[in-house]
Formats: C-alpha cells, sequence, structure tokens
C-alpha cells in the first residue's frame, strides 16, 4: 500500500487528476454553500440532468467538442427554469421535477439518433482523462467565481436569506438570481464530463450540507465547506486509486461519510 501511495503521483494523468481535484472542489463548495442556503439542491440536480440535451444539440449540430452547446443550452434552461419558479404558477419542486424530466427526456431523443453508448461517460465521469488544456479552463473559471463571490457574495446571500429584505434594501433582487442560477449553471456544464451526472449534484450538495451541520456563521460555513471538499476530493481520488474504483462515486462516499459524522457530532453536542 505505501509502494502504491508513492508511486501514485508518479503519472501524468494522476497528476493532472489531482489538480482538477483542487480546482473542481472549491468551486463546489463555494456554489454549495449558498445551494444549500437557498434549498437548490433539486435544481441544481435538474441542470446535470440537462447536460444530456446540451451533448445532444451539439452532436446535431455536428461539433466535435459539444461543450459550447452545452454552456449555452445550461445557461438558457437555468434561467427559463429560474423565471418560470418565480411566478409561483407551481410548487418550486414540480416546476424544478417537470425542467429535469424534460431536460433527460429530450437529451435521450437526440442522442438515440446516433447512439446513446458513446456518450454513457457522462453518468459516472471520469477526472483521469482531464487534459491540460481543460486544467487552464477549470483554474480561469475557479478565479472568476472568486472574483464574483468578492465583489456580490453580500447580494447573493441577501437574496438567499429573504428576497423581500433584500428587495427593501435596493437590492437588484431578479439580476442577483440570475446571474447566480447562470454560474451555478456554467459550473455545472464545465465539470460533468470529469465528475459524472450521476454523482455532481452529490459533490455541489455534500460539503457544505456537512458544513452547515457544525458551523457557527457565514464565514464558518464557507471554511468548513471548503476543506470538506478539498479532503473527500483528496481522500476519494487516493482511495479509488488504490482500489481501482470509480473516482467520482468514491469521492461522493467520502463526502456523505463526513455528512453524518458532522451530524452526528452536531446532535451530541445539541
Amino acid at each position: 500500500m505505501l509502494q502504491a501511495l508513492g508511486e501514485m503521483f508518479t503519472y501524468d494523468f494522476m497528476q493532472r487528476a489531482l489538480w482538477g481535484v483542487l480546482l473542481i472542489m472549491p468551486l463546489f463548495s463555494l456554489l454549495g454553500t449558498l445551494i444549500v442556503n437557498r434549498g437548490m439542491s433539486f435544481f441544481s440536480d435538474a441542470l446535470g440532468h440537462s447536460a444530456l440535451t446540451g451533448v445532444g444539440l451539439g452532436v446535431l449540430l455536428g461539433m466535435t467538442d459539444q461543450t459550447p452547446a452545452m454552456l449555452l443550452f445550461a445557461v438558457v434552461f437555468a434561467l427559463l427554469m429560474n423565471a418560470i419558479r418565480r411566478l409561483r404558477l407551481s410548487s418550486t419542486d414540480t416546476v424544478i421535477g417537470v425542467f429535469s424530466a424534460c431536460g433527460v427526456a429530450l437529451g435521450l431523443v437526440l442522442l438515440s439518433r446516433t447512439g446513446f453508448s458513446g456518450y454513457q461517460a457522462l453518468l459516472i465521469g471520469d477526472i483521469l482523462s482531464i487534459t491540460n488544456s481543460q486544467l487552464w479552463v477549470l483554474g480561469g473559471t475557479l478565479i472568476a467565481v472568486v472574483l464574483l463571490w468578492l465583489l456580490c457574495f453580500n447580494g447573493f446571500f441577501a437574496v438567499s436569506v429573504s428576497p423581500s429584505l433584500a428587495r427593501s434594501r435596493s437590492l437588484p433582487v431578479r439580476w442577483l438570481d440570475d446571474l447566480f442560477v447562470a454560474v451555478v449553471a456554467i459550473v455545472v456544464m464545465l465539470a460533468i464530463r470529469w465528475v459524472g451526472l450521476l454523482m455532481i449534484n452529490a459533490m455541489l450538495i455534500l460539503p457544505a450540507a456537512a458544513a452547515r451541520n457544525v458551523a457557527r456563521g457565514m464565514r464558518g460555513y464557507t471554511f468548513l465547506s471548503l476543506v470538506f471538499a478539498l479532503f473527500s476530493g483528496l481522500l476519494g481520488l487516493t482511495l479509488s486509486y488504490l482500489n481501482g474504483v470509480a473516482t467520482g462515486p468514491t469521492i461522493v462516499l467520502v463526502g456523505a461519510a463526513v455528512f453524518f459524522g458532522t451530524f452526528l457530532l452536531n446532535r451530541k453536542n445539541g
């Protein structure tokens, strides 16, 4: 085992996977705190499902790299879902459920024209296949999201706590709301090939949910979410290498263990 650990990062693909974890997990931890605060876990899950339609549209248009189609469709999908959710004609979970089902169904219909078998990797992802150019894209995305957080976090947080209170303080509630869901959509689409459609929502939610169990105050909540995200990602990557199993699901299992550990700790202290 010690020998395997020593050899682990001598391989180029493992070094790239390590950098992928170090870039993706902080993104998830930042977004996850507000997703959990706003009760939007099903929203981000629906966004993940919409990736199938984005890929299907890219294939239909003859694109070799379907990422631009995925990004454009996801942003439009997120904004439309948000706009209908705000109308309150149906409950939020109903609206999200309808959009999620449509995203999956339309994607499967489009991909069935060319055969779905070539896109099954989207379901569980493969961070070991990440390339250097993709790491640069993730790095730039992380920098952009951190800068956006520094500029807009107070507004995002106010809207997540009470939209009516934020509106009374002359904050552009609708604009902030749409900006946040657009950012979530972009990050989900950029990461989904390496994280997996089935796993991405859990990776977004678990670190923040675990941090919320034990954090006192927003700073502690954000910091612990980052710590738990990095811990889950690094330990999950290591365990998946040592046991020869899929990386994304292993990271999720570690995150789930952290969540239940903090939940029990909170109950004990409570």
